[in-house]
């Protein structure tokens, strides 16, 4: 029987040969605390994360490596973000499809009333118009984080015009780049913070992420971590300079040269073919699923519009044990529930049940696709729904 993961949105499962050769490297020759000692093991360490931060400030089009942080994941670089931008009094803007790696910290900051936020409503499908976030701003409106693709439905936000509209005006750009890093082409162009995490499409591994900053970002974010950055050890105060303001603590180098290698893997076959492939496995999923009787899909109506994640449900059916019954007899595994986002559900009209989600990676295949679908035709067709 077919095996057939389709969670890529939470974790890709397979990652490329190369990934586990650079951190087993790592791990043998070179395991040294980078920036920690004046010994040649830990000078090698300390080279070898420039190089991974020339790698990934490349990438994301970032005026200068050093403006890369990194970070344990995405969620933490999107509270360090949110945490060390905002002042007492500002108003925040997010989209109606936010993460609570974004929704929690707002919402606590705005509990303690320090600020207040907004959500730019969206419509049916979860697609946003910008003019919408113009009439969203108020004179206070300091920042708008937006993730740039939905990590439940797949609809990607029109990033660029909001940011756009947003610089015109001094708003700082924050964005949740969880989703669409590694298949979507993105830059700094009006963004002040692109968060990122290295375990999702970039193909690296868990406990790696960061962000990149922009000049701006760079002055006027406070860091929210303190502590042993390896220079200026004599003072109390952090460093001010890039990278060392925002990383207190040992890095997780080995991670992190997985992450370069995963990122060097997917420049070498384009972003371009990889949203292609996506694009084509996801019309072929979207296609299959309209086809299967009482299946309700949520989200834009073609590849076009979303990555690689498909979000529905089948009438009279409990998603969760839908799941269940997809891995125990037919070794398909997707996730139910409200997977981390209930401002996007509540959006869509599947809060509180949650919904079924499927999503693809590079990894995915054609036949893994149809596999599926003919699995559901077969619970279907046992279920009698």
């Amino acid at each position: 029987m077919m095996e057939v993961y389709l969670d890529y949105a939470a974790t890709s499962y397979r990652k490329p040969e190369e990934v586990f050769l650079a951190m087993n490297d790592f791990l043998h020759n070179h395991n040294a605390n980078p920036g920690r000692g004046g010994y040649e093991r830990s000078l090698q360490a300390s080279r070898m994360i420039l190089e991974a931060r020339d790698t990934i400030g490349h990438f994301f089009g970032s005026e200068k490596s050093e403006y890369v942080v990194f970070t344990l994941n995405v969620t933490m670089a999107l509270n360090m973000a949110i945490l060390g931008l905002v002042s007492e009094g500002d108003h925040i803007l997010i989209s109606s499809l936010e993460h609570n790696a974004v929704y929690r910290p707002l919402y606590a900051l705005a509990q303690e009333e320090k600020i207040t936020y907004d959500v730019i409503p969206c419509f049916d499908d979860g697609t946003t118009d910008p003019d919408v976030f113009l009439k969203c701003l108020r004179n206070n409106t300091k920042m708008v984080v937006l993730s740039h693709a939905s990590n439940v439905f797949g609809t990607i936000f029109p990033l660029r015009d909001i940011a756009h509209l947003a610089k015109e005006r001094g708003i700082m750009v924050v964005v949740d780049a969880a989703q669409t890093a590694g298949v979507l082409p993105l830059s700094m162009d009006n963004i002040d913070v692109l968060a990122f995490t290295g375990h999702k499409h970039l193909l690296g591994p868990t406990g790696t992420g960061g962000f990149v900053l922009s000049k701006e970002a760079v002055l006027r974010m406070r860091p929210v971590l303190r502590g042993g950055t390896g220079s200026l050890s004599h003072q109390a105060e952090q460093p001010i300079f890039m990278p060392d303001k925002f990383e207190s603590g040992t890095l997780n180098t080995m991670g992190i040269m997985g992450l370069k290698a995963g990122i060097e893997f997917i420049e070498r076959v384009t972003q371009k073919s990889i949203r292609s492939k996506e694009k084509q496995l996801t019309e072929r999923l979207l296609q299959g699923l309209s086809s299967i009787k009482k299946v309700r899909i949520y989200g834009p109506k073609t590849s076009k519009d979303r990555v690689g994640t498909v979000a529905f449900n089948m009438d009279g059916v409990d998603n969760g044990e839908l799941c269940y019954v997809l891995d125990k007899q037919y070794h398909i595994m997707g996730r139910p529930g409200l997977h981390c986002s209930p401002l996007a559900h509540q959006a869509l009209g599947t809060f509180p049940e949650g919904a079924i989600r499927f999503s693809l990676g590079y990894y995915s295949t054609m036949e893994e696709i149809d596999y599926t679908l003919t699995s559901l035709a077969n619970i279907v067709k046992k279920l009698q729904v």
